[in-house]
């Protein structure tokens, strides 16, 4: 099995939140390739200095959280994938596909565009506007 996971469930995931038993279960419970691209790497790492900024953890938790998803990266749990040009130019496709009905976002529209290019079965993610795009093109969810 392939699996995409987004940064919204790399975060709660990594990091304590309203979803992070939601997202310990669904590691637990599924078995197979692990995708994360480029973006998603840095919209993780964002995220974590952005908890630190808006004071919900420590610069110390934060820290920890981010070498824990690296450690990850690097003992391939997760595997990095470049956003290549095949990834934008399905990007461009789903917005001239959805946008105007959905609203898409741009980095929505990268992590589904992706998750498709690399073939995966499920989309892992927490975001509901990208859960509804997901949708629209058949994949799979957590």
């Amino acid at each position: 099995m392939k699996i995409y996971a987004d940064s919204s469930f790399l975060v709660s995931l990594y990091g304590a939140d309203s979803n992070s038993t939601a997202a310990m279960h669904t590691m637990e419970a599924s078995a197979g390739e692990r995708f994360v691209t480029t973006l998603g790497e840095l919209e993780v790492v964002n995220a974590f200095g952005l908890r630190v900024f808006r004071k919900e953890v420590s610069a110390a938790q934060a820290r920890e959280s981010v070498s824990d998803f690296e450690r990850d990266l690097r003992d391939g749990i997760l595997q990095l994938r470049e956003l290549s040009d095949p990834i934008f130019e399905r990007a461009r496709l789903l917005s001239r596909q959805t946008t105007a009905k959905l609203g898409t976002r741009t980095a929505d529209l990268l992590h589904v565009a992706a998750a498709l290019e690399l073939g995966v079965d499920y989309l892992y993610s927490f975001d509901q506007q990208q859960r509804k795009l997901a949708q629209t093109v058949r994949l799979k969810l957590n």
